[in-house]
């Protein structure tokens, strides 16, 4: 018996090649932010906030390429921390030296993260097709009559 005929028998004639290239990782189809992390913590929950509003000023998850998207979710993450370390100088009254150099260049590394996506909000098109606007005319002229 080949290795084939053994892996297609454990596997009751289902292709693993088939099943694998299907399959989406939970990242990939939006499930999780971060493979193994509770999507529950109020890190994983701002950083999906701060993405949710960037793709939005962006016209939305359609309207952005793989790289965009890919970019907006580094800067969800600059975001996030770096609203720590806010919170964390607003707590003691003070910034560390250290701190405070590592905010300056995060908020550097954020700016320019920003401006290689463009910092104007794109409108999202929703005008309305020909067809749908012929159907609502024809709609506003029955409620007339």
């Amino acid at each position: 018996m080949t290795v084939v005929e053994i892996v297609g028998k454990r596997n009751r004639g289902r292709s693993l090649i088939g099943d694998k290239r299907q399959a989406r990782s939970k990242v990939t189809n939006g499930s999780a932010l971060l493979p193994g992390v509770d999507g529950r913590s109020t890190w994983v929950r701002r950083c999906r906030d701060v993405i949710a509003l960037h793709l939005s000023d962006m016209g939305g998850e359609s309207n952005t390429s793989a790289a965009e998207r890919s970019l907006i979710r580094r800067i969800a993450v600059l975001t996030t921390e770096l609203e720590m370390l806010e919170q964390r100088f607003a707590a003691v009254g003070m910034a560390t030296a250290i701190d405070l150099d590592l905010y300056v260049r995060g908020a550097g590394h954020l700016r320019r993260l920003l401006e290689s996506i463009g910092l104007q909000r794109r409108q999202k098109d929703v005008t309305p097709s020909l067809s749908e606007y012929l159907k609502m005319k024809a709609t506003d002229i029955e409620a007339a009559e």
